[in-house]
C-alpha cells in the first residue's frame, strides 16, 4: 500500500475515532470540494525558474497541498515562496526527505540536468511519485535506470515535455494513422537554441557567490558533477551549455520536437548516429578546442529501422544553433518554415504522399500533399473555455498519483518514464555523437611536427538493448558519467 493511501486511511480513521467528529459526505459539502484526505501532498526540488511553474501548476489552485520547497537559492524562488508561505523550506532535498518525507506523496524535480537522476532515484526509492523536467536525465544510462526504477518501486512518473499533452499532437497522430502522408523516410528537426552562451572558453576567474548562496549551497548545487568554482556562466540558466551540468540544445528542445516524430511514428531504439559541429575561431587557422562545453551549432543524423507504425527505414536530421532545413518542394517559397514564430523551431515528416509540418510543442500541424492539396487544423473556437496551463501536463500527473500506479489515469499519461525514458535515450544519442566527435589525441605529421587527430569523427553503430556503441569503444564513456564521491546514484 502506498504512503499516500496509508496517510489518507490514518486521517479518516483518526477522524472517526475522535469524539463528536464524523466524515461528511462530499455531496453534502457541495460540488467541486476536495476533501483534505483526497489532497496530494507535493514538494518541489528546484522552486525557481521552470520549477516555479511546475509546482504552481501541480498545486492546481489548491487541489493539492504544497508542503515543502527545496532550492539552493531562494532569492530565485521568491514567487514560489510567496505563493506557499506555509511550505517548509530546505536547501538540500536529502534533508527534506529525511525530515518531511513521511508527509510527502509526490515531488516535482526541476533542477539542472545533472541533478535529475540523483534526486529522482532517491525519491522513487522512498515510494514518492516524481515529475522530472526534460531531459529526463543527463545521460543514456541514467534514463534506462530511472525507467526501470519507476516499475520496480511502482511510482507514477511524468517527464516535463508538456507538449506531449497538447491535444493538437493527437491530431497529427490521427492524420498519420489514416495514411495521409504515407510511410515516412526522413524527419528534419531544427531549433534556434542555444540562446545562452555556448561554444565559449571555460571561465578562469573566480567571482564571489551570490549573497543568497553559501559555499555549502554551491556544493549542493554541483551534486554529482565534477567540482568547479562558482561562476555566473554556470548558475543560473547558463549551465545548459556545459557538459558537466547540461545537455545543450538537444537536451533543452529535443524532448519537445523529437517527441512528435517519436510518438507519431512509434519509434524505438536507433541503430546509428553521425554528426558534425560548428567551429569557433579566436586565432587564425586554429579552431578552439573546448571539450567541456557544448558546441555553438550541431548537425546530427540518427537512423531508425522500420516500425509497426512506419513501414520505412528512417533518417532523422537534427539541426541547432540557427541551422534550418530548406523549403520542401511542397511548401510555397513565401510561406514560413513552421508554425513557430519566425520558423525558428519545427519538425518535418517527409512521407511518400507529402510533408507534415509541426511546431515545437506539437502545435498547429499541417500537411502539404504532393498533389498540391493542404490539410490544416480547424480554426479554434473563440468561445471554448480556457484550458489548464501547459495542457494540464502537471495536473494529469497529480491525478494519476492519486489514482495510483497502473491505474487508468497512470496509463493515460503522455510522458511516463515507460515512454519518456526511451525518448530521452534517443535525444541523448545525439550528444554521445557530439562528444565523441570532439575526442582528439596528439600525433606527429609526416614532417615530424606535433598535431592533433580527431579520431572519434565517424559513424557510430548503436546496440540499443545493451546501450553500447559496437564499432568505437571510446564513445561508450559518454553512455554514463563519473560521479563525484558521495553523490553516486544508488540503485
Amino acid at each position: 500500500m502506498s504512503n499516500q493511501k496509508n496517510r489518507r486511511n490514518f486521517i479518516k480513521e483518526s477522524s472517526l475515532a475522535a469524539a463528536g467528529f464524523f466524515i461528511v459526505p462530499r455531496h453534502v459539502i457541495g460540488k467541486g470540494y476536495t476533501a483534505p484526505s483526497d489532497k496530494l501532498n507535493i514538494a518541489a526540488i528546484g522552486a525557481g525558474g521552470k520549477g516555479q511553474s511546475d509546482i504552481i501548476n501541480a498545486y492546481n489552485n489548491g487541489a493539492c497541498n504544497v508542503v515543502a520547497l527545496t532550492d539552493v537559492d531562494f532569492d530565485r524562488a521568491k514567487v514560489a515562496v510567496d505563493k506557499f508561505p506555509n511550505a517548509k523550506r530546505y536547501k538540500d532535498f536529502r534533508k527534506m526527505l529525511e525530515e518531511s518525507g513521511k508527509d510527502i506523496d509526490a515531488v516535482t524535480i526541476s533542477t539542472p540536468d545533472h541533478f535529475h537522476a540523483f534526486a529522482a532515484m532517491a525519491c522513487m526509492q522512498m515510494g514518492k511519485h516524481v515529475y522530472v523536467q526534460k531531459p529526463l536525465t543527463h545521460n543514456i544510462a541514467e534514463a534506462r535506470m530511472l525507467t526501470e526504477a519507476a516499475r520496480k518501486y511502482k511510482v507514477v512518473t511524468q517527464m516535463g515535455n508538456q507538449g506531449s499533452s497538447n491535444p493538437q499532437q493527437q491530431v497529427a497522430i490521427d492524420w498519420f494513422n489514416k495514411g495521409l502522408i504515407g510511410p515516412v523516410h526522413k524527419v528534419e528537426i531544427w531549433t534556434n537554441r542555444p540562446v545562452w552562451p555556448q561554444g565559449i572558453p571555460v571561465p578562469k576567474d573566480k567571482p564571489n557567490l551570490p549573497t543568497s548562496m553559501s559555499p555549502e549551497d554551491w556544493n549542493t548545487w554541483l551534486g554529482p558533477a565534477d567540482y568547479v568554482d562558482y561562476h555566473p556562466l554556470y548558475h543560473p540558466f547558463k549551465w545548459r551549455g556545459w557538459w558537466n551540468f547540461g545537455t545543450g540544445a538537444l537536451g533543452d528542445i529535443g524532448c519537445h520536437t523529437i517527441d512528435s516524430a517519436f510518438r507519431i511514428l512509434g519509434l524505438g531504439y536507433p541503430t546509428e548516429v553521425e554528426c558534425s559541429v560548428g567551429q569557433v575561431f579566436i586565432k587564425d587557422w586554429t579552431p578552439e578546442f573546448i571539450p567541456e562545453g557544448c558546441p555553438p551549432s550541431a548537425l546530427v543524423e540518427i537512423k531508425f529501422p522500420e516500425t509497426k507504425k512506419n513501414k520505412s527505414q528512417l533518417k532523422m536530421v537534427w539541426m541547432d544553433g540557427g541551422l534550418k532545413p530548406f523549403h520542401p518542394d511542397q511548401i510555397p517559397a513565401d510561406e514560413p518554415l513552421s508554425p513557430d514564430a519566425g520558423g525558428d523551431n519545427g519538425v518535418y515528416l517527409h512521407g511518400s504522399k507529402g510533408v507534415m509540418v509541426i511546431g515545437m510543442y506539437g502545435n498547429n500541424p499541417k500537411i502539404y500533399l504532393n498533389n498540391g492539396e493542404r490539410i490544416t487544423m480547424p480554426a479554434p473556437d473563440p468561445n471554448a473555455p480556457k484550458g489548464l496551463p501547459e495542457w494540464g501536463h502537471q495536473v494529469s500527473w497529480t491525478e494519476a498519483c492519486k489514482a495510483g500506479f497502473n491505474s487508468k489515469e497512470h496509463k493515460g499519461l503522455t510522458s511516463s518514464f515507460d515512454y519518456s525514458g526511451p525518448l530521452t535515450e534517443t535525444v541523448l544519442m545525439g550528444n554521445l555523437a557530439i562528444r565523441s566527435y570532439m575526442l582528439r589525441r596528439e600525433v606527429k605529421n609526416a614532417a615530424g611536427r606535433n598535431g592533433f587527430e580527431f579520431y572519434g569523427r565517424k559513424k557510430l553503430l548503436w546496440d540499443g538493448t545493451n546501450m553500447k556503441i559496437t564499432n568505437f569503444e571510446e564513445a561508450n564513456q559518454f553512455v554514463t558519467r563519473n560521479y563525484r564521491a558521495g553523490w553516486e546514484i544508488k540503485k
